[in-house]
């Protein structure tokens, strides 16, 4: 049998191009989607607070960060409260967009899950954010943000 970690890997590939097709009249490649909604649910987070929700390191942040505010989706400002920290704004371009990524979401997901029962989906949602959880602490407990 697989390892789990090659489906997951797979999951996720086969979703990027998915997206990619999808985003393909929006100027953003697969990877720069991880952002939008963190950005739309949470105006104004630091990139920090960015980088440790979408588990990546904030030099790859920093850059596409960069990338979707040349493209007109982002704004980045210094805090108010402390101006060594730069946070992050949805412009209207990137809120315009939302309804499109929910969709993509929306339909991927029912793609996936399709001739799957509803106790077999509760289950499978159950196990996965059990095993995205426990992921999320190894995160959160270092500096592996940092690296």
């Amino acid at each position: 049998m697989p390892g789990m970690m090659r489906m997951i890997h797979i999951l996720s590939r086969c979703h990027a191009m998915y997206r990619g097709d999808r985003l393909r009249d929006h100027e953003l490649n697969a990877g720069f989607y991880n952002y939008v909604l963190p950005i739309h649910f949470n105006p104004g987070m630091s990139q920090e607070q960015l980088a440790r929700h979408v588990c990546l390191d904030k030099c790859n942040v920093t850059r596409h960060l960069a990338k979707l505010e040349e493209s007109g989706y982002v704004e980045r400002r210094s805090s108010e409260t402390d101006k060594r920290v730069t946070c992050v704004h949805p412009t209207d371009k990137l809120e315009e967009l939302v309804p499109t990524i929910r969709e993509i979401n929306r339909e991927w997901t029912d793609y996936l899950l399709e001739g799957l029962s509803e106790e077999e989906v509760e289950q499978f949602m159950a196990t996965l954010l059990k095993v995205a959880r426990r992921a999320k602490e190894y995160v959160n407990s270092k500096d592996v943000i940092d690296a």
